[in-house]
């Protein structure tokens, strides 16, 4: 790992006809990802894709999956979770309710993860969840091995682990092409979900709706749980960011005369603190540490360092939000302050910030996860203290896709007093 300006870079020579992947460590061959979020070669379907990313009509869709989830299901969990006095793993609780969320938007499916009952939605394999957890986290540890062509020969054999991650493909698959046949079947059916959306086009293959549903559940699926649960343990331990937070929300409810139990889109803007604070932790916990890149074409840095056609280019995004050349001296404090100006939130370039990528890339779904995230926190701060075991210990990582906490986030549930949030 070297810096280069301000960025920790490292630069590694590769041979392009031995790799299979290009774009970030999140694009991976195996599951036929990367196609369209991250990645440029299809540029009309990308472009397609900004387009939907970006409409009023999708945007609504998914803050009402957002709202059904919390109310329904989220706040019932914690409610009874505070009652009982029972330790939950927050992290798990996040995980599942993103994956209700992001199943829901993709192809209007509910996995119904989060749900007591367990049950899968009427088209929805039961072992579509499993699968897909599997096939990520398989596909993850093939850049771990000590001798990197180890998988290519299990690959080539067929067995261990290789050999789980292809029947899970198989299963992940298998499923989206049976979702896609039966929509395009089924032309009464609603065209709110991102599915129904590509499938309106005709000159859409069924590879690449396959493809646009596996890269959105990919990319919306565990980036915001890791975030928020980075989130909530570091508020747990800052009560005086917690309560302006509180503050805020009740600002909020008191000019909008708001006496739902969630809040709506333009209230979710209004929400500044809550959105710098989130920004904060996305700052010093981002869900994708490290980002790699393949050289498609020979090029040259700016600084004149050379790039080979086919080298791997990574990028430190844990590494830049603590640098005190990038942030100051106050790097490695959390300060939701530093992206406000007058109490209004004021974003930072993204090649500073590079949590949602930067440039052509940067992620079609930055807003959806900004709404799902302050969605969340709003609803779960104003109701309930969220205390976490071992908050002034910070938590060890996961080697994973994103930065996950490896024993998970174990928590205790209070709801506040009256005094609290009056």
């Amino acid at each position: 790992m070297t810096i280069r300006g301000s960025i920790p870079m490292s630069i590694t020579p590769h041979s392009a006809s031995k790799c299979k992947w290009k774009g970030s460590l999140l694009e991976m061959e195996s599951l036929s990802v990367g196609k369209i979020l991250n990645l440029a070669p299809r540029k009309v379907q990308r472009k397609t894709a900004s387009f939907e990313f970006n409409t009023k009509s999708l945007r609504n869709f998914v803050l009402e999956n957002i709202r059904h989830e919390i109310q329904d299901r989220l706040l019932p969990l914690l409610e009874k979770a505070s009652k009982s006095n029972k330790i939950i793993d927050l992290q798990d609780i996040l995980e599942r309710f993103a994956f209700d969320n992001v199943c829901k938007v993709a192809f209007n499916e509910d996995p119904m993860c989060l749900s007591e009952e367990q049950a899968c939605g009427e088209e929805l394999s039961p072992d579509f969840a499993q699968a897909f957890e599997d096939a990520a986290n398989l596909s993850a540890w093939r850049f771990r091995y000590t001798l990197p062509f180890f998988w290519r020969i299990k690959k080539f054999f067929n067995v261990g682990t290789e050999k789980q991650l292809k029947e899970s493909i198989s299963t992940v698959h298998n499923f989206a092409m049976r979702i896609i046949r039966s929509r395009k079947k089924d032309s009464s059916s609603p065209d709110a979900d991102l599915l129904s959306r590509f499938i309106a086009n005709k000159d859409n293959s069924e590879e690449f709706l396959r493809d646009i549903i596996i890269s959105f559940i990919l990319a919306g699926r565990d980036t915001t749980s890791s975030s928020l649960a980075w989130f909530f343990w570091l508020i747990s331990s800052r009560p005086h960011v917690e309560q302006k937070i509180l503050d805020e929300l009740k600002l909020v409810r008191s000019q909008n005369r708001n006496t739902g139990r969630t809040f709506s889109f333009e209230e979710l803007r209004e929400m500044h603190y809550l959105h710098a604070s989130i920004s904060e932790a996305l700052r010093l916990y981002p869900p994708v540490a490290v980002n790699t890149k393949e050289c498609r074409e020979d090029d040259v840095m700016p600084d004149g360092t050379f790039v080979g056609k086919g080298w791997f280019v990574s990028y430190s995004t844990y590494a830049m939000g603590r640098m005190e050349s990038v942030w100051g001296k106050d790097c490695q404090n959390f300060l939701p302050e530093r992206w406000l100006e007058n109490g209004v939130f004021q974003p930072e370039s993204p090649f500073r910030f590079p949590v949602f990528h930067a440039g052509p890339r940067i992620c079609l779904g930055k807003e959806m996860a900004y709404i799902q995230m302050k969605s969340i926190a709003a609803c779960v701060i104003e109701r309930f203290e969220i205390d976490c075991l071992g908050k002034n210990t910070c938590p060890e990582h996961m080697l994973s896709l994103t930065l996950r906490m490896k024993r998970g986030l174990p928590v205790q549930v209070r709801q506040w007093r009256t005094d609290k949030i009056d």
